[in-house]
């Protein structure tokens, strides 16, 4: 049962009144999430605007739905990790290697490197070590792509935490 209300382009003020508008008049509806956000201008712009900048990541994005669903089986947010294990299939991504995901590992050695890497930014950064950066460089890793895997981390840990906090679950999503 969701915690939070979600709200519209009629019930949100100020700034969250414009985005939700904005993203009503480009997209057609909103999904909970981004509707019960609104209640927090800074937080609904913040995530549009990472949401935005991380869709121009170089990071592959089969590697980073994999992040997605490693990063949220351990946050717990079944909403996102269903979003993620879809969005998986639809690149490709077989059931074995969503599995392994889930894990927090795959069956391609540069694959599990960055997964690990992304888990350990999500539960204690200060475990990485030069010599993983180096490892990871030798997968064909470059630096943009190794920095990537913390703005991925990030955003699926402000999705998830959201959606715990708000009460959202899979299917919950009514649109707007």
């Amino acid at each position: 049962m969701p915690r939070l209300t979600r709200l519209t382009p009629d019930t949100a003020v100020g700034a969250s009144r414009d985005l939700l508008a904005d993203l009503v008049t480009r997209h057609g509806r909103v999904g909970d999430m981004v509707s019960t956000m609104a209640h927090s201008p800074a937080v609904l712009g913040g995530y549009l605007q990472l949401s935005r900048a991380m869709g121009r990541a170089k990071l592959d994005r089969r590697i980073s739905e994999r992040i997605s669903i490693a990063v949220q089986a351990q946050q717990g947010c079944w909403l996102c990790l269903d979003a993620h294990t879809g969005a998986a299939r639809a690149l490709g991504v077989d059931e074995e290697e969503i599995e392994r995901a889930h894990a927090g590992t795959s069956v391609d050695p540069a694959t599990a490197a960055i997964i690990t890497l992304a888990l350990q930014v999500y539960r204690e950064p200060t475990s990485i070590t030069d010599e993983q950066i180096t490892a990871l460089r030798a997968h064909g890793y470059s630096d943009r792509v190794i920095a990537d895997v913390v703005g991925v981390v990030a955003l699926n840990v402000l999705t998830g935490a959201f959606n715990l906090l708000a009460g959202l679950t899979p299917g919950s999503d009514t649109g707007a």
